[in-house]
């Protein structure tokens, strides 16, 4: 018997209970891992809250992210054995490779073994943001050094990361935060500037930073009005690329701002990268690099433990936080 986090319906943090239950033996193309910590994420909130593209079968796991040691392995994997240290990047399936409890079996293609600087509450906190901020930035608009790019929603864990992979290649950061709390945080964690938007004109600030030119690159997990300012700061030529949609407001689309700066606007999920073999080694090496080098640091906001996931959860879903909201099992 193992604890394993489950709901049977829909709503707020509450409905997560930690029951005790039998986890059967992974599949031949499985890994099984006895989890040590886990990063928690908003598409787990949005699963949760029947906000999320995959609808939940009740009772449901749910949990992209996870790391541990490998307790055993399906009959078809190789490249792993019992007792490996490893972490978890995120599955297609949020509720078929669950990852909220003890034990987590995960596709054996979805498993890295990290560097060994870094601990399991770093490895839990690294592959989700690391993985979606450079498939992004490096991967679909090519980031640069010289190039400038708005970093939105900046102090979520995927914003933190996506500041530090746009300067690992020397790109320059315009990072936007709703009020004046989290600026200097932004700073500290490598942005380099920061835009308060409650307070400051995004556009004119922008204009200003780049000296009427413009941002080639937007990367937004937001939508909604905001769409408006953030398409007039961009460059003629430039991508946006929205990864989420945490504004409960319709998004408007600037067509004519479109038009006349051929702007590209463009979904993005960071299954494009998992679901892509070759583009999934490339990501392992930059951020398994970056992580070994300490280029890349994941930022930890707060940790608990199992107990208190739905405490955690509230936690994350406070906005409190800068960076990630991590469980220890």
């Amino acid at each position: 018997m193992a604890r394993i986090v489950r709901f049977h319906e829909y709503g707020d943090a509450s409905v997560l209970k930690i029951e005790d239950l039998d986890v059967p033996p992974p599949g031949a193309d499985e890994v099984q891992i006895d989890v040590k910590s886990i990063g928690l994420n908003r598409a787990e909130v949005m699963f949760r809250t029947h906000a999320y593209m995959q609808g939940a079968q009740f009772p449901s796991r749910l949990g992209f992210e996870a790391a541990g040691i490998v307790k055993t392995v399906g009959t078809s994997v190789t490249s792993f054995k019992k007792g490996d240290v490893v972490s978890l990047i995120p599955p297609t399936d949020i509720a078929r490779w669950g990852t909220y409890g003890e034990l987590a079996n995960v596709l054996a293609r979805n498993v890295v073994k990290h560097p060994q600087n870094i601990s399991f509450e770093e490895a839990a906190a690294s592959w989700m943001q690391y993985l979606t901020a450079w498939g992004a930035l490096i991967e679909q608009a090519k980031l640069t050094a010289g190039d400038f790019v708005i970093v939105t929603a900046a102090s979520s864990s995927v914003g933190i990361a996506a500041i530090q992979v746009a300067k690992a290649v020397s790109a320059t950061v315009i990072a936007t935060t709703r009020t004046r709390a989290k600026r200097q945080a932004l700073i500290d964690h490598g942005a380099d500037h920061v835009v308060v938007t409650d307070e400051e004109n995004l556009v004119a600030r922008v204009k200003e930073i780049t000296r009427g030119t413009g941002v080639r690159v937007v990367f937004d997990p937001v939508g909604g009005p905001s769409f408006i300012p953030l398409t007039d700061s961009m460059a003629r030529g430039g991508i946006l690329l929205e990864y989420g949609a945490l504004s409960t407001e319709p998004t408007p689309f600037p067509l004519f701002t479109v038009l006349g700066k051929s702007l590209t606007l463009k979904g993005y999920l960071n299954g494009e990268i998992t679901n892509d073999d070759a583009a999934l080694e490339r990501a392992k090496a930059f951020i398994t690099s970056g992580l070994a080098s300490g280029q890349l640091k994941p930022v930890i906001a707060r940790t608990f433990p199992l107990e208190q996931i739905q405490e955690a959860t509230r936690f994350l879903e406070s906005n409190a936080q800068i960076g990630k909201v991590v469980v220890n099992v």
